[in-house]
């Protein structure tokens, strides 16, 4: 059954990027009642802290080392979620912009699964190789400030051009930005913003 991997990353249910997320779900299980999503919450399935022996796992791999029995237990965790990644078909991604940037736990996410041997490698002759399939992704990024008109008052989007460049590294380079904003300040604007969006992403769950 081919699947759509959806990362949740806003600690709020009512939040404009998780909204935006059913929209997007809505309209694509009409389109396509034939497959399974997987959603992941960042809030609520389990991620282990990068440190201790799932940090240790990596440097032996990075070094040629065979696991303890210990770091083999702590990289199956982090190959587990990884999995569940590499199996998608499609892939949305829902985050708020937090501080012109990700939220912490989704940082988290790219830490645990931006693996070597898992998620790249390293050829000397042709430098870092990425290891996950390609596959059409969308990132819905809500943000205070309206990045699409420039009203954004000097504030700078370091979130999707971080995003952009993490996925590439491990092999997805098919990825569309669906900004939402400002989700702050008069309400009209905010309504605009957000009636936009939603049309612009039922338009796309529809042929995602």
């Amino acid at each position: 059954m081919p699947k759509l991997f959806h990362l949740s990353c806003s600690p709020r249910a009512d939040s404009e990027s998780s909204a935006g997320a059913r929209v997007f779900i809505d309209r694509f299980r009409e389109a396509r009642p034939d497959w399974d999503i997987d959603v992941m919450n960042l809030w609520r399935d389990h991620m282990p802290e990068f440190e201790g022996y799932v940090l240790e796992a990596k440097y032996a791999r990075i070094g040629g080392r065979a696991f303890t029995d210990s770091q083999r237990d702590a990289f199956a965790v982090t190959e587990r979620i990884a999995l569940r990644f590499a199996l998608a078909d499609r892939v949305l991604i829902s985050t708020p912009m937090w501080n012109f940037g990700i939220p912490y736990k989704l940082k988290q996410w790219i830490d645990v699964i931006t693996q070597p041997g898992l998620a790249f490698r390293y050829d000397p002759a042709q430098g870092y190789l990425p290891l996950f399939k390609n596959r059409p992704t969308i990132v819905i990024l809500a943000s205070g400030s309206d990045f699409i008109t420039g009203m954004n008052r000097g504030r700078i989007d370091m979130a999707t051009p971080y995003l952009r460049e993490a996925l590439r590294f491990i092999g997805v380079s098919d990825v569309r930005f669906v900004p939402i904003g400002p989700t702050t300040g008069p309400l009209e604007p905010i309504r605009t913003a957000r009636e936009g969006a939603h049309r612009r992403l039922a338009e796309l769950a529809a042929r995602f």
